[in-house]
C-alpha cells in the first residue's frame, strides 16, 4: 500500500532529492518506520518552480472550461481509487479507515466543485460614465502557486489548495507535509496516469525549514497559500510580502463552544466530544474552550466526563480517535498540561500519554478535560492541536460571549441554545470567521468560505468561490467604440 520510498513529482516524473537525501516517515500508531522520503532542499524547489513557470503559460491559455475537464479527470481518478487513497491516509495519520474514507470523499466533492467552476469564472460587464465606452472585468491567473499543507486532514488539505489554484490557470508547486508524504504522492501519481499536463502540478517532499521556506522565498512564486501555525504564518507573510506576492494564511484557532442553561445537554455533550476529541483534536477548528452557564455546569461536567471515559482510542473503525501525528507534538501537549497544573489547573480526566501495551509505542494522548483554568493562562490562549479541552463557568450570556471573544484567535465558535434571540446575537457579535448554532466548532463545507479573524488568518477565505479571489486577479478592460465606423 505505502511505497518503501516516496519521491517528488516534478514535471510529471518521480525523482529523488537532488542530493539523494532521505528522511524516515514514522507511523504514529506504532512508532515504527513506514517509509523513506525524499528530503528536498532549495535546489529541488528551484527545479520544481522552473518547471512550473515554463508550463504555466500554456495552462493559462487553456480555456477555463477545458481546464475544468482536465481537473475532472483527476477527480474521477480519485473516485476510482478512493479506497486506496483512504488506506494511505489512515496508514500515515493513524486515524481509522472509516474517517479517512469520509475525508477522501470530501476531497472528491471539493474537486468536483472546482472542476465545474471552469464554466463559471465570472467577470462582469458594467456601465461606463462615457458614451460609446464599455467596461468589463475578467479573471486572470497569478502565475506559479506555492502551496504548503499540514498533515491533520491530508487529502482534504491537498484538494483544498490544489484545485482552486489550478482552475484559475496557475501552475502549482506543493510542499507536502513531511508527516503525510504518501497522500500527496498518490495524487501526483493519479494526475500523471490520467494525462494531466506535465509541469503544471508538482509535489515536493521535505521539511518546512528546508523545502517550505525555499518555496516561500522563491522570487518566481506569485502566490503562497499556507495552512498551519500562526508563528510560521507571520514569517511567511513577512518573507513573501517583501516581494508583494499574494499570500493566503489559514492559521490557528482557540475555538469556544458555549453551553447555555436552556441547551439540549445531550446534544451539546455529543458535539463537544466530537469537536474536542475527533481526529485526535488535530483540527484548526477543534473546540478547546467549553464555556458553560453556572446553573448547569455541574450537570454538564458530569455528562461530559462520562462521554470522555467512553472514548475509545486507537486506529480502527471501532475507535473514536487515533494518535497525534508525531512524538514532538505529543510531548509539547503534555508539557502544556503539566505547566497548567503548576498554575492551579485541575485535570478532570486524561492529561498524559497512553502507556498501556496496546498504545505504548504510538503517539496516543488520552482524552483530556481541564477546569479551574484562568482565561488568561497560557493554555487558555495557546493552540495545542490535540484532544484537550478546558471547561469554564460563567454567569450568563454576556459573560459567555465576552469570554469567547477574549482570544487572540478568531476562527470558529459555537453556541448551544434553544433561544432564537441568543443564537442570532451570538452569531452577530462573535469575532470569528465561522459561527455555528447547536452543532460543533468544525464541519465547514467545500462550497463555503473558511477562514478567521485576528491571529487566525490574514483575511483570505478558502475554499468556496471566495478562493478564486486568492488565486486570480481581476483586470479591467475598456472597449471604446467609434460611431463613425458604423
Amino acid at each position: 500500500m505505502l511505497p518503501q520510498f516516496i519521491p517528488n513529482w516534478i514535471d510529471g516524473k518521480e525523482c529523488e532529492a537532488h542530493n539523494n537525501a532521505r528522511f524516515d516517515k514514522i507511523d504514529p500508531a506504532t512508532g515504527q518506520k513506514q517509509s523513506s522520503v525524499a528530503r528536498s532542499t532549495e535546489a529541488d524547489i528551484a527545479a520544481a518552480v522552473q518547471v512550473a513557470r515554463k508550463a504555466q503559460s500554456a495552462w493559462a491559455d487553456t480555456p477555463p472550461v477545458q481546464r475544468g475537464m482536465l481537473l475532472l479527470e483527476i477527480v474521477l481518478g480519485m473516485k476510482a481509487r478512493q479506497k486506496e487513497i483512504a488506506e494511505i491516509v489512515a496508514a500515515e495519520t493513524g486515524k481509522s479507515f472509516k474517517d479517512a474514507f469520509g475525508e477522501t470523499g470530501g476531497a472528491i466533492q471539493l474537486g468536483l466543485f472546482y472542476a465545474s467552476e471552469g464554466q463559471r469564472l465570472y467577470g462582469r460587464t458594467t456601465t461606463s460614465g462615457a458614451q460609446n465606452k464599455y467596461a468589463i472585468t475578467v479573471r486572470q491567473p497569478l502565475g506559479v502557486a506555492g502551496l504548503i499543507v499540514p498533515a491533520n486532514t491530508p487529502i482534504a488539505n491537498v484538494a483544498w489548495k490544489m484545485f482552486p489554484a489550478l482552475i484559475c490557470g496557475n501552475s502549482v508547486v506543493m510542499k507536502a507535509s513531511e508527516d503525510t508524504p504518501a497522500t500527496s504522492w498518490v495524487i501526483g501519481k493519479i494526475a500523471t496516469e490520467v494525462g494531466f499536463p506535465k509541469g503544471v502540478l508538482n509535489f515536493v517532499q521535505g521539511f518546512g525549514r528546508e523545502a517550505g521556506a525555499a518555496l516561500v522565498a522563491h522570487p518566481d512564486v506569485d502566490v503562497v497559500s499556507f495552512t498551519g501555525s500562526t508563528a510560521v504564518g507571520k514569517e511567511i507573510q513577512r518573507i513573501a510580502g517583501e516581494r508583494f506576492a499574494r499570500v493566503s494564511l489559514e492559521l490557528g484557532g482557540k475555538n469556544a463552544l458555549v453551553v447555555c442553561d436552556d441547551a439540549d445537554l445531550n446534544n451539546a455533550v455529543k458535539w463537544v466530544a466530537l469537536s474536542a476529541f475527533s481526529n485526535a483534536g488535530q483540527r484548526c477548528a477543534a473546540c478547546s474552550r467549553v464555556i458553560v452557564f453556572d446553573s448547569i455546569y455541574d450537570q454538564f461536567k458530569k455528562m461530559l466526563l462520562e462521554k470522555a471515559a467512553a472514548q475509545k482510542v486507537g486506529p480502527t473503525d471501532n475507535d473514536d480517535f487515533g494518535p497525534v501525528i508525531n512524538e514532538r507534538q505529543l510531548t509539547n501537549m503534555i508539557a502544556a498540561v503539566d505547566a497548567s497544573k503548576k498554575e492551579g489547573a485541575r485535570v478532570l480526566c486524561g492529561g498524559s500519554r497512553l502507556t498501556d501495551p496496546e498504545h505504548a509505542n504510538g503517539f496516543y494522548m488520552a482524552p483530556t478535560i481541564l477546569e479551574n483554568v484562568s482565561p488568561a493562562a497560557a493554555i487558555s490562549q495557546k493552540e495545542l492541536f490535540g484532544p484537550i479541552t478546558i471547561l469554564y463557568c460563567v454567569k450568563g450570556f454576556q459573560d459567555s460571549l465576552d469570554m469567547a471573544n477574549d482570544s487572540e484567535y478568531g476562527l470558529t465558535a459555537c453556541i448551544h441554545t434553544k433561544n432564537f434571540d441568543r443564537a442570532v446575537k451570538f452569531c452577530d457579535k462573535i469575532r470569528t470567521g465561522v459561527a455555528v448554532v447547536n452543532g460543533g466548532t468544525y464541519g465547514s463545507e467545500p462550497h463555503m468560505p473558511f477562514g478567521g479573524l485576528k491571529q487566525s488568518g490574514n483575511g483570505t477565505r478558502e475554499p468556496g468561490t471566495e478562493a478564486l479571489d486568492v488565486y486570480s486577479e481581476f483586470k479591467d478592460i475598456y472597449l471604446m467604440m467609434d460611431p463613425s465606423h458604423l
